[in-house]
């Protein structure tokens, strides 16, 4: 799949809604030309091409001009030069597959580009790397369960790609078909289906036979009983085996509501490494490190200019590398910083315009559900303490305020408690991805 077609598809993806449908009818398309506002693209059939005719052709049109932001866009369908008479695309899904989804004819389980080579370590992951380089060259003996936390998009599920690439790539496991490598609702579905279709010994013979069982987002299996249970099981059998357990989660154990206290004790018999939102420096390093792989020419100061205005969700800064690539291959354009402003114009936030307080106490206050009135109050309840006191301490970084202005802000408040509050701030962001995360969140908010 051509890479200038990327982003394109992904607001088409969101279009559609429809994962299987898009699978299907839209990720084999391939870009082939953008001249004279006609996007070709190419279909791997006439009988595909046809379909796409029929059935996408307004909906692919709507969303390409969206991107590249023109109201007059055409859109040609033609065929692959090395057309084969490939039967028509089918959606009908064989029973057997809901338990035993990967067929010998199936794709790599791991995404081929997700490796410890490609994965670019800073002083923000430089732990959980390491573990889990230690457990790729020794699984089942070397930090078993391996725990992984952090806020999303921060490189959590390409370690896990990276483990099954490195344990397969290394020999210590004869092919994918001996790793289960699933999503934590991924899990919670197996078990639905293994249920209804009375394949349960299907399913504890696939999972509990494994040589490496890794979930991504373990969360989403807190509440669900019967889930719980039976990975509860499958833990056991494995652990006892001597076989490697890694799974990962947006937040600390002890944090996760609704798990089970026999589950939650079991991921603390292990490792647990957590990932730090990147500093700027690992930002640019991941960015010139994608763009060299990509082929995308990106000047350093471009690179410092989209890592400075980006959040800590890495795949949001890949996706602004790869929109900017790809608007700069469609156009003829060099990448520069005013190309880069306008390519990425809605994308990026306007940290440079001015911020009072009263914005920060009003987004706050919406994200935590209280009111304003709440935080200028004298009441110390953990409810209200934690919301005022992240308040002060984004009011002394993005404000040009003092301490006394501040403290007049948030109900009269004196100076030395806004000290209080901006230290017990930063000293918790130093170990707590969870209040990282919210920050980021709040002041993406504040920006938009």
């Amino acid at each position: 799949m051509d890479e200038n077609l990327i982003p394109i598809k992904q607001i088409i993806k969101e279009e559609i809604g429809d994962e299987s449908a898009y699978r299907t009818w839209i990720e084999p398309l391939n870009f082939k030309d953008y001249t004279g506002n006609i996007l070709v693209l190419s279909a791997p059939n006439k009988f595909f091409g046809e379909w796409i005719n029929d059935h996408y052709r307004q909906t692919i049109q709507s969303c390409a001009s969206r991107f590249l932001r023109t109201d007059n866009l055409k859109i040609r369908i033609v065929i692959d030069d090395n057309e084969t008479q490939a039967a028509p695309p089918t959606l009908k899904l064989d029973e057997s597959q809901a338990v035993n989804p990967r067929a010998s004819s199936d794709p790599p389980l791991f995404n081929p580009a997700y490796t410890f080579d490609t994965f670019v370590v800073g002083d923000s992951n430089q732990f959980a790397h390491a573990a889990c380089l230690a457990v790729a060259s020794n699984p089942g003996h070397t930090y078993n369960p391996l725990f992984i936390y952090g806020g999303v998009g921060l490189g959590k599920t390409h370690l896990l790609n990276a483990i099954g690439n490195y344990a397969i790539g290394k020999g210590l496991v004869s092919s994918q078909a001996n790793i289960s490598f699933v999503n934590g609702d991924d899990f919670t579905n197996e078990v639905v289906n293994a249920i209804r279709y009375d394949r349960m010994l299907e399913f504890r013979r696939k999972f509990q036979n494994a040589d490496i069982l890794m979930i991504d987002d373990i969360q989403f299996i807190a509440g669900k009983e019967r889930t719980q249970a039976e990975f509860f099981h499958t833990f056991n059998a494995l652990y006892v085996a001597k076989k490697q357990i890694v799974v990962t989660s947006d937040r600390f154990p002890k944090d996760i509501k609704d798990l089970e206290e026999r589950l939650r004790s079991r991921f603390e018999w292990g490792l647990i490494a957590d990932i730090q939102p990147p500093d700027i420096e690992t930002k640019v390093a991941i960015l010139k490190k994608k763009s060299e792989r990509e082929n995308i020419h990106l000047p350093d100061d471009v690179a410092m200019f989209l890592a400075s205005k980006s959040s800590s969700n890495i795949r949001d800064l890949e996706g602004m590398l790869t929109r900017l690539g790809a608007f700069a291959s469609l156009t003829g354009q060099p990448i520069t910083v005013s190309f880069a402003k306008e390519a990425l114009r809605g994308i990026i936030k306007d940290t440079d315009k001015p911020v009072i307080v009263e914005d920060i106490q009003k987004v706050v206050c919406e994200h935590f559900g209280i009111r304003i009135t709440d935080i200028k109050s004298k009441r110390r309840s953990k409810s209200l303490v934690i919301p005022r006191q992240i308040a002060m301490y984004l009011s002394r970084n993005l404000c040009k305020v003092s301490l006394a202005d501040i403290g007049e802000k948030f109900g009269g408040k004196d100076h030395s408690t806004v000290i209080h509050a901006i230290n017990k701030i930063e000293k918790q962001l130093e170990n707590d991805t969870y209040l990282t995360q919210a920050i980021e969140e709040i002041k993406s908010k504040i920006y938009s």
